[in-house]
């Protein structure tokens, strides 16, 4: 039998190998703009071997300051909104596109626990964009997603499998969306 973190581990991996064969099939090259997860996602993509030929670039912008010299994410946004808003994931996403040669890009920022939230911003709370190269910005993909749980390991590892799955081609349609609530 598994542990949870052996079962996280090949979810985690099954679903980034189907990333990048999918991207692969479509001619495209991803990038990953990720604050809360840490890597997460960028190491789920690399950890496939291969994974060059569609994986672009990872950026981690953790702190403020990283989002704005790395990816160009304004303080005006980071002042007005805060790290994490919708606001910012889409400037991420933007920035992370930007940045590299990646025609989608996917960014998140969140709060992970298991403290650091607030009412209004809850642990738990991740959100998420996602950018297409040549897509008007108006209409990129973004969503806040409230994760019922209050455990960092799980919250970061059901980001990343939402991350994950929002690389994928037949997501090009998604546009702004309203906030849900997942189990982590």
């Amino acid at each position: 039998m598994l542990s949870d973190a052996e079962t996280r581990l090949a979810a985690r991996d099954d679903l980034a190998a189907t990333v990048l064969a999918n991207n692969r099939a479509a001619g495209r090259k991803v990038a990953v703009a990720e604050s809360c997860t840490g890597g997460m996602v960028s190491v789920a993509l690399t950890d496939i071997a291969g994974s060059s030929d569609v994986f672009s670039a990872g950026f981690v912008t953790y702190s403020g300051h990283a989002k704005q010299s790395q990816l160009d994410v304004s303080s005006e946004i980071l002042e007005t909104f805060g790290e994490v808003s919708l606001a910012t994931a889409w400037a991420m996403a933007a920035g992370a596109l930007a940045n590299s040669d990646a025609d989608v890009a996917v960014a998140i920022t969140g709060i992970a626990g298991p403290g650091g939230g607030s009412e209004k911003k809850p642990v738990g709370l991740i959100v998420f964009a996602r950018a297409l190269r040549g897509q008007d910005p108006d209409d990129y993909f973004t969503q806040r997603v409230q994760f019922e749980s209050t455990d960092r390991a799980a919250i970061r590892h059901a980001a990343t499998l939402f991350a994950l799955d929002l690389l994928q081609p037949d997501k090009d349609e998604l546009r702004p969306s309203e906030d849900i609530v997942l189990p982590a």
